[in-house]
């Protein structure tokens, strides 16, 4: 087996150049944070991997192909299969020390795969009560079977919050005083906290980046949504302008073209309504967009979010928001949605509070989040 490190300011990032070098096929055998004053932040990531010269799991016969295996007849056997062959992989692991133990041929012992047979069944049990979709639990665990002898019991819980964070593509929020103003817009369904996270990502460019902000909403529509905003903009000091037609929105631009960042903040909508999505399209395309964001209660069921995922592509969104996460009880739904349509989440919003309680996406927090339901 061929073993590597590798040292980035992320631990996604260090991922990313495992991935280049060595391929998908390659295992995370351990990761550690570096504490140095020389690294930007004060740390670095490290990680080892490594990966089996003689493995070709994309090709091996012992890899379950459900389409050409008749014997797998539900996702519950096909499970115990892959489980069972990541139980035979490490049967012979010693759990204190995480060596390979002697052959039994000089021991004269038949060791026994029950305890870790146990422990990915109780691991399968745990995905799905966090409502992670069957096709991403059965990943899963075949990334486990890769570990193959390193695997111990003790750190499941790490391989299992390390892979699902390799499922989870994020985006940095990049800000900064141009020539021309960059232009966010948000978009989403009613409710789900559009116009709280329109204030504290204004107030977090005005205060944290010292750059000079604008605001601007087309939402006309909600009673007091147009208040809510103005008395935000009246209390931070931050320019706000409303455009009544999408006529107006190509004025209001030139007024604020001096701003460094523009937000607009679009009216919510049921992604049903079709008719009223395509007449906020025409507003937005008054506005040189350079960022819209989709935001979606993490709350929803995985059937809405996929839902509301589709039916707001006619915005072009790049980066999804997700809010709601201090009401949310599990988030098994996130995972499903952001692996099925491939866009990075770049905001996680936890609360009322302007602007405290927003985060920053990152792979591994959300990995955390999704496998233990706890926000940290």
């Amino acid at each position: 087996m061929q073993l590597k490190k590798y040292v980035a300011q992320t631990l996604k990032s260090a991922t990313e150049q495992m991935k280049t070098e060595l391929g998908d096929e390659a295992i995370i055998l351990g990761t550690r944070v570096l504490h140095d004053s020389r690294y930007p932040g004060g740390k670095m990531f490290e990680l080892t991997a490594g990966i089996d010269d003689e493995a070709d799991y994309s090709n091996s016969s012992n890899m379950p192909h459900p389409a050409n295996d008749g014997a797998y007849k539900s996702f519950e056997e096909e499970l115990k299969k892959i489980s069972g062959k990541v139980s035979q992989s490490t049967s012979g692991i010693d759990k204190k020390s995480g060596l390979q133990k002697p052959d039994d041929k000089h021991r004269g012992i038949t060791n026994s795969a029950k305890p870790i047979r146990k422990v990915i069944e109780e691991t399968v049990e745990r995905l799905k009560d966090k409502e992670i979709d069957k096709p991403i639990i059965k990943k899963i665990i075949l990334q486990l079977k890769k570990y193959g002898k390193f695997l111990q019991p003790a750190e499941l819980n790490n391989y299992i919050i390390t892979g699902i964070s390799t499922m989870i593509p994020t985006e940095t929020f990049s800000v900064s005083k141009g020539r021309k103003p960059k232009v966010v817009a948000l978009v989403g369904p009613t409710g789900v906290g559009k116009t709280t996270c329109i204030a504290k990502l204004a107030i977090i460019s005005k205060i944290i980046h010292e750059l000079d902000v604008g605001l601007i909403s087309i939402d006309t529509y909600r009673i007091g949504a147009l208040d809510q905003l103005k008395v935000f903009s009246e209390v931070s000091s931050i320019d706000m302008l409303v455009a009544y037609e999408a006529d107006e929105l190509t004025g209001i631009m030139k007024e604020f073209r001096n701003k460094d960042v523009i937000f607009i903040d679009t009216a919510g909508r049921s992604q049903k309504n079709s008719e009223f999505l395509i007449k906020a399209k025409k507003f937005l395309q008054k506005a040189n967009i350079d960022d819209t964001y989709l935001v979606m209660s993490s709350t929803s069921s995985t059937r809405t979010l996929l839902d509301i995922s589709e039916k707001f592509k006619i915005f072009d969104y790049n980066s999804l928001i997700f809010t709601k996460i201090d009401e949310g009880v599990v988030f098994g739904n996130i995972l499903n949605l952001i692996t099925k349509i491939n866009v990075p989440a770049v905001f996680l919003a936890n609360g009322q509070v302007i602007p405290d309680d927003i985060i920053s996406a990152d792979a591994d927090y959300m990995a955390r989040l999704i496998y233990t339901g706890k926000i940290f």
